[in-house]
């Protein structure tokens, strides 16, 4: 009889677990999975997919507009929210179809159950049935930080945006973040009045200093409000069900959505990790190695739930690194710099490597470069909105440290920018390399 029923139990069926679990069956494990929700995770059901098909939605607002300078004759348009959520969610449904057919044809059993721990080799189903394993691998996300402040119960969250039964005509955005500012996008190109509140004067912590600053400045232009130091005092249901909202520092307002973007937490709550000897962090996130594994031999973590990058592609290769280390006799641990990111905001931001902050406090000074320019497409559809690269660079071997952009396109851009600069290659590489002209993306080698 085998000592366990399966070799691998992975909790949660999002990028991270999926990866894992399909590799690890793949290399010859037997494998369960347990989902409680949809197969697909954050990213697929209420995250970054859904969310960019929204961005795709509202950029035609601008599009329809801009194509009249075009020489098309485009008619004023309606928006139709309900026609866009729906084919939204059903492609959600689809993705969900495609990872759950992902898992079943690599092998792997799914289980539509809560799971939680109940010993170093031991998972408990929400039905009381109780499952060993060799390994136990947690992949259970993060989830939207909700603030406590009174009447808190009347926001919603990112989880719920996508649901919603009609697109308000007043929404507050409460955050500085990439989901924030996403939003703001989206719903000001709806047609929507968006405020957005913060309890700081920064937004976009952690991005390039010169590149959040224009995206603050071309999001003001276009009739975005901001609220800075301002923190809730409450959020009051009213009879017409609007919201009116207080908050320090600036005088309350009526809403008819508030949207919390502040942050994630990870989704450790009654897993019975502690109880198991889990060792968890001050925010609840599992501590692990860079092996992924825990303080318990047998239990390891991957994604979001260790609060290190929350990035999907991340997760992802934490759970190629787990099933290669683990089945597949093949040590793998992570590289965790140059990570490009993107915020889908509009226009849209990418960055890759250090800020020019960080690396002048590395390197004390740096060469900085820039191209600040009008899109042609700007140009002629008589928009004032310009674009801006940075580049940053090593003083003395002129080796490319970090490279941020706004304008649009920027992530599409920047992903094949990012494999020079992860490459270590230098300015003079770029500008070795002939302009692909005219495009936004020959920038990058003319930068002065």
């Amino acid at each position: 009889m085998p000592e366990f029923d399966y070799d691998l139990f992975t909790i949660g069926a999002g990028s991270g677990g999926v990866r894992a679990s399909r590799v690890a069956s793949a290399l010859g494990a037997k494998v369960a999975i347990a989902e409680e929700y949809r197969v697909g995770g954050t990213c697929v059901i209420r995250g970054c997919v859904p969310k960019r098909l929204l961005v795709y939605g509202a950029h035609f607002a601008e599009d329809l507009k801009d194509a009249r300078r075009f020489g098309w004759n485009v008619p004023d348009c309606d928006f139709d929210w309900a026609v866009l959520r729906d084919n939204v969610l059903s492609e959600v449904d689809r993705l969900n179809g495609a990872y759950t057919n992902t898992l079943d044809s690599h092998g792997v059993e799914i289980v539509h159950e809560r799971a939680t721990v109940s010993g170093p080799n031991e998972v408990t189903l929400a039905s009381g049935r109780t499952i060993t394993a060799g390994k136990i691998l947690i992949a259970v996300g993060a989830r939207p930080l909700v603030p406590s402040c009174p009447g808190h119960e009347h926001g919603i969250t990112s989880n719920e945006v996508f649901h919603l039964d009609k697109l308000p005509r007043r929404v507050l955005i409460a955050g500085a973040g990439y989901i924030a500012n996403e939003f703001a996008g989206i719903f000001n190109e709806f047609g929507s009045k968006v405020t957005l509140i913060n309890r700081s004067d920064v937004i976009l912590r952690g991005y390039d200093e010169q590149i959040r600053d224009r995206l603050l400045q071309i999001s003001m232009t276009k009739g975005i409000d901001f609220r800075f130091h301002a923190e809730f005092r409450g959020i009051e249901k009213q009879a017409d069900g609007s919201l009116k909202v207080s908050m320090t520092n600036h005088d309350d307002m009526e809403v008819d959505c508030v949207l919390f973007a502040t942050g994630r937490v990870p989704n450790t709550d009654d897993l019975g990790l502690a109880e198991a000897g889990v060792e968890l962090d001050a925010k609840g996130a599992i501590v692990v190695g860079a092996d992924n594994k825990s303080s318990v031999e047998s239990i390891y973590a991957v994604g979001d739930v260790t609060n290190r990058v929350q990035l999907t592609p991340v997760a992802i290769r934490e759970g190629q690194a787990f099933a290669d280390t683990v089945f597949g006799n093949k040590p793998t641990t992570v590289d965790y710099g140059c990570i490009p990111s993107a915020v889908f905001s509009h226009p849209p931001i990418a960055g890759v490597g250090m800020t020019e902050s960080e690396a002048k406090q590395k390197f004390g000074a740096v060469k900085v470069y820039t191209s600040d320019f009008r899109a042609m497409k700007n140009v002629l559809a008589n928009r004032n909105e310009r674009a801006l690269y940075k580049m940053i660079c090593e003083p003395n071997s002129g080796k490319v440290l970090g490279l941020h952009m706004i304008g649009p396109d920027a992530p599409e851009i920047l992903q094949a920018a990012a494999v020079a600069v992860k490459a270590g290659l230098t300015k003079d590489d770029f500008d070795q390399t002939v302009a692909l002209h005219p495009s936004m993306a020959e920038e990058l080698v003319l930068m002065k």
